[in-house]
C-alpha cells in the first residue's frame, strides 16, 4: 500500500460547509469543483482526490480523523470501509473514544493492595515518637521461661 495523500477532518468539514453553500446558490458540479479548487488551493489530481474524499467524509462524519488516499499493490486486499475511486482507495480513519474508567474498591487507594503504609505493620496503636518507654523495653526484653 502506498499513501498518495491525506485530508484532515477539519479541512473536510470546512469544505463540506463550502460545498453546501455552493449547492444552495444553485451552482452546477463543474462550477463547484472549480470554486473548491480556488478556495482550498488545489488543482489537478489532488483536487480530484479531494472531491472524492468529500464524498467519503459525507458518509462517515461521526468521529472522523482524516481520509487517506492510497494506491494498493497487486494482490493486496482493500481495508474495511475503503472506497475505491478510479485507481485509488479512500480510507476513512476515525478517532478512538476512551471508555469510562472503572475502579475496583481495592484500587481506590492509589493502586496499593492491602492498604496501609507500604508494608509497615499497622496492627496496634501507635507508640511514642521518642521510642519505647522503660516499661515497654522491660516487657519486650523479658524472655519466656523454658519448661
Amino acid at each position: 500500500m502506498k499513501a498518495v495523500t491525506e485530508f484532515q477532518a477539519f479541512t473536510l468539514t470546512k469544505a463540506l460547509a463550502t460545498q453546501a453553500a455552493l449547492v444552495a446558490e444553485g451552482k452546477n458540479p463543474d462550477e463547484i469543483k472549480e470554486s473548491m479548487g480556488v478556495s482550498f488551493k488545489m488543482e489537478g489530481e489532488k483536487l480530484g482526490y479531494f472531491m472524492h474524499a468529500l464524498e467519503v467524509a459525507t458518509a462517515n462524519t461521526a468521529n472522523l480523523k482524516r481520509v487517506l488516499v492510497v494506491k494498493l499493490n497487486e494482490g493486496e486486499a482493500a481495508p474495511a470501509k475503503a472506497v475505491q475511486k478510479e485507481e485509488v482507495h479512500l480510507i476513512p480513519e476515525f478517532l478512538i473514544q476512551a471508555g469510562a474508567a472503572t475502579m475496583k474498591p481495592a484500587d481506590a487507594k492509589g493502586g496499593r493492595r492491602g492498604g496501609g503504609r507500604g508494608g509497615k505493620n499497622n496492627s496496634g496503636p501507635k507508640g511514642s515518637p521518642w521510642g519505647l518507654s522503660p516499661e515497654e523495653k522491660a516487657a519486650k526484653n523479658k524472655k519466656p521461661v523454658a519448661q
